[in-house]
């Protein structure tokens, strides 16, 4: 191939992006090569599964359209939120207990893989312990104490519930009725997190191609042809991990999944005292509403602020306008405060909130769809990925074995009717009901 090729594109003006740790050049693919696994992807779940490959002494060639963590691995909230979008009691009766015993097991593994592999690597990912989930309601508090005792029968016995009083020793705002502590959530610096995650998975011997955007894939049964503009993969086993991102390369998964906008606005550098009283223990915050914010300090003392969807992954005209008033209604003493970056980006939403894997063919595997959840449900996702290709296919099989259900109205009217299905849960939130 005699293409010429073009640089990779920068990432988004985030304040990941303006605090990332150095990160080396990693040329597009050129030409012909071959490869045991080639790996579609570089956020989270692809280097997943690039770093338990290569631990396992199997090298792999990951091809990232724009740039290691460009996508929502690099733009989110950077929360270790445990568990699935859905909880584990509408998994148990949606699918039964034995599925629900199988993902309940798994549903942890996420956050300790980043602990792990943070600890092994010595990942500079400003990793600090404990979430929060608030609720405004009484109703909200019962759900999150039902939630509790659902978490606590599948083993999960980390869990604090703090009312009224003991809210300002996690949180200092009169917006909330409680909440519930995750002592095993916390947050980190997540596009860091990606880029050491990947210079781990290289130092072992994977190669990841930036700038390589797929157009394509042929399963020729022996082999899996995958095309980009200025290069071709041979491979016996290709890894679709995509997600929200993944493009027109394959249309078979790209229908199956909407893309969905979250914004994030990042302040000025703010007093340390100030933010020793909004935030006292550093814990990282979400609430409890259908559409939800979140929020955490990071680590030069800024408050990330996030919130706000939008179904079909288009950007709101101005993430400020958007997100600013969440973020002074929540914290008075910061209104007016200065906002040094606000960003977009989009996740990959499946209908069922449970991350939809499985094969396109016996050569060709795929995750995506975490729903929201996708900061630990990758590491997970790809780990399995990864055992998949070993031949261990239990925990992959666990996941892939759930029914599949498709948006409604199909890809013309997924979006509408989402929707107008948020609206009602919105307004069930904003009523109190």
């Amino acid at each position: 191939m005699n293409v010429a090729v073009r640089p990779p594109e920068a990432h988004t003006g985030s304040y990941y992006a303006a605090t990332a740790n150095p990160s080396p050049y990693r040329p597009p693919l050129k030409g012909e090569v071959r490869a045991d696994v080639c790996i579609i992807g570089a956020g989270f779940s692809g280097i997943s599964a690039a770093l338990t490959l290569a631990e396992a002494g199997i090298k792999s060639i990951v091809l990232e359209g724009k740039r290691v963590g460009w996508g929502a691995s690099g733009r989110n909230g950077g929360q270790i939120v445990n568990g699935y979008s859905r909880d584990l009691s509408v998994i148990e009766g949606r699918y039964g207990k034995g599925p629900a015993r199988a993902l309940a097991d798994m549903s942890l593994e996420g956050g300790d893989i980043i602990r792990e592999r943070t600890a092994k690597y010595g990942i500079a990912c400003d990793l600090v312990e404990g979430g929060f989930f608030a609720a405004f309601t009484a109703r909200q508090m019962r759900e999150l104490e039902h939630q509790k005792a659902v978490w606590e029968r599948y083993g999960h016995t980390e869990l604090e519930m703090v009312d009224r009083a003991g809210l300002d020793r996690i949180v200092k705002t009169g917006i909330y009725a409680g909440g519930m502590i995750d002592h095993r959530g916390g947050h980190i610096h997540p596009l860091n997190l990606v880029l050491g995650e990947a210079a781990a998975a290289e130092s072992l011997g994977a190669t990841i191609h930036d700038g390589s955007a797929v157009t394509g894939i042929e399963d020729r049964g022996s082999e899996v042809l995958v095309r980009t503009e200025a290069g071709l993969v041979r491979a016996g086993t290709v890894l679709v991990c995509g997600n929200a991102y993944l493009g027109s390369a394959v249309p078979d998964l790209t229908n199956k999944i909407m893309p969905v906008s979250s914004q994030v606005l990042t302040t000025a550098p703010l007093d340390l005292g100030l933010l020793d009283t909004l935030l006292p223990q550093n814990h990282c915050v979400e609430d409890c509403n259908y559409i939800l914010d979140y929020y955490r300090r990071t680590a030069d003392n800024r408050l990330l602020f996030g919130g706000g969807v939008v179904y079909g992954g288009t950007d709101p005209r101005s993430i400020e306008d958007k997100i600013r008033p969440h973020l002074e209604r929540t914290f008075p003493a910061l209104r007016g405060v200065a906002v040094d970056f606000a960003w977009s980006g989009n996740f990959a939403l499946t209908m069922t909130r449970v991350p939809h894997v499985g094969r396109l063919s016996s050569n060709v595997l795929f995750s995506h769809g975490d729903s929201g959840h996708g900061v630990t449900t990758t590491h997970l996702l790809g780990r399995l990925l990864g055992e998949a290709v070993q031949g261990r296919l239990e925990r992959f099989d666990a996941f892939a074995g759930l029914p599949y259900l498709p948006f409604p109205g199909g890809r013309a009217l997924r979006v509408p009717l989402t929707v107008l299905g948020s609206w009602w849960y919105g307004l069930r939130d904003k009523l109190g009901v």
